[in-house]
């Protein structure tokens, strides 16, 4: 087989995969596409082992997560993008085991924070709160 006749053959059987949209070994989710292995998630694309989630994308171990893209790890997510090993994230993008965090890029072990400063955790909850009814986020 030469180097041409493999490239085809792969990029044919990747189109293949693609087109069927087909999830393996999931529970009870709905209307999710290439996924695998994951349990009551809806609206899902290219997941792994994801539970109670809707509409992620590209994301593998989540659980009760929204809207979330590129995440590994986490729970209780919404609206997140390459975040790992996090808890109770919103808006937020690039955060590495973090808990409480709201509008936050790169942080890495931090707790309470918004924007990226750290507050009480009374303090986060009252400033969440507000936020979460302007931006009609919940």
């Amino acid at each position: 087989m030469t180097r041409k006749e493999f490239t085809q053959s792969l990029d044919q059987l990747q189109r293949d995969y693609a087109a069927t949209e087909e999830s393996l070994a999931c529970h009870a989710c709905r209307d999710c596409r290439l996924c695998a292995s994951c349990n009551f998630c809806e609206g899902c694309r290219s997941c792994y082992r994801c539970t109670h989630c809707t509409r992620c994308r590209e994301s593998s171990h989540c659980s009760h997560s929204v809207d979330c893209v590129s995440c590994h790890g986490c729970a209780y997510c919404v609206r997140s993008e390459l975040c790992s090993g996090s808890s109770y994230l919103t808006l937020c993008k690039s955060c590495s085991d973090c808990t409480y965090c709201f509008g936050c890029v790169g942080l890495v072990k931090k707790d309470f924070h918004i924007l990226n400063r750290g507050y009480t955790r009374q303090e986060f909850f009252e400033i969440v709160k507000k936020l979460q009814a302007e931006l009609g986020i919940k």
